[in-house]
């Protein structure tokens, strides 16, 4: 490894947004020392595309928490992928990096919520920087919580619906087109709810929401190469149980390495572990 080791020291990064936008500075955290992208302490220069085009194009996670988020980056860092780790909060991507630093790829962590586009475009752009336009970005950030029909108001449906739906729609507007253009990448988004359940309403809806999303995204970028998928998970997520988040990531490895000629836009785990 290339320079001293890697650090969790906080360093403010603003970006402005580019052309047409509206000018306004966004500030994000990296995770490291102060440059453009943190690759385990290598820099990578101002407006450089980093790794992109070496064949080293990396993982992009966006809600990188403990369960699920955390498992897809150990798997495909465990393949060898460079990683981007994506969170609204520090202690999150503390512990996701932590959670993958020992098998030794660049690892990028950045703090950005998922709703609000600017910051995720710039969080992104970070990423793309650093590792280039991604191989497979996972969307896997959801507002989970228990409601039933009536009990929630207009705002909190608005918000749940935000982070369930809107913010895959925000950060595929953002890397799909690129991947598209490239001829190939995977985007995948985590679903969940395979039958409405009317103790979830507004997750319930939200998973409606993904499934329509992918359908959507895969008749929009699959004829240009871009694989778009869920992964629907049937039931509480834990370790050691038939839903332990390692067995699931399995479907997420499974489906970005899928040929084309095979591209399923949906993987069920009911309880059974992936196989591969």
């Amino acid at each position: 490894m290339d320079g001293p080791p890697l650090t969790l020291r906080p360093a403010r990064v603003n970006v402005r947004e580019g052309r047409g936008g509206s000018g306004r500075r966004v500030d994000g955290v990296v995770y490291g020392r102060r440059v453009d992208g943190v690759v385990y302490g290598r820099r990578v220069g101002a407006g450089r595309e980093g790794r992109k085009g070496t064949g080293m194009a990396g993982a992009v996670v966006i809600g990188a928490g403990a369960g699920i988020g955390q498992a897809v980056a150990r798997r495909f860092a465990k393949g060898g992928l460079p990683v981007t780790l994506v969170a609204r909060s520090e202690g999150t991507l503390r512990a996701a990096q932590e959670a993958i630093a020992p098998l030794g790829v660049p690892t990028l962590a950045l703090r950005a919520d998922s709703t609000d586009r600017a910051a995720l475009d710039a969080a992104l752009d970070e990423a793309v920087a650093a590792h280039g336009v991604p191989e497979v970005a996972v969307y896997n950030a959801a507002l989970i919580r228990a409601d039933a029909i009536g009990e929630l108001s207009v705002r909190a449906h608005l918000d749940a619906w935000a982070v369930n739906v809107l913010g895959a729609v925000n950060a595929a507007a953002k890397l799909a087109p690129a991947m598209a253009a490239r001829g190939s990448g995977t985007f995948l988004v985590t679903g969940g709810m395979p039958e409405p359940d009317p103790r979830y309403v507004s997750l319930s809806l939200g998973k409606a929401g993904v499934r329509t999303l992918v359908a959507l995204l895969a008749r929009q970028y699959g004829p240009d190469g871009v694989h778009v998928a869920s992964v629907t998970v049937d039931g509480p997520v834990a370790p050691g149980t038939d839903f332990d988040p390692d067995d699931i990531a399995e479907h997420y490895w499974d489906l970005h390495h899928q040929p084309r000629a095979q591209w399923t836009q949906e993987a069920l785990h009911t309880g059974r572990p992936a196989q591969g």
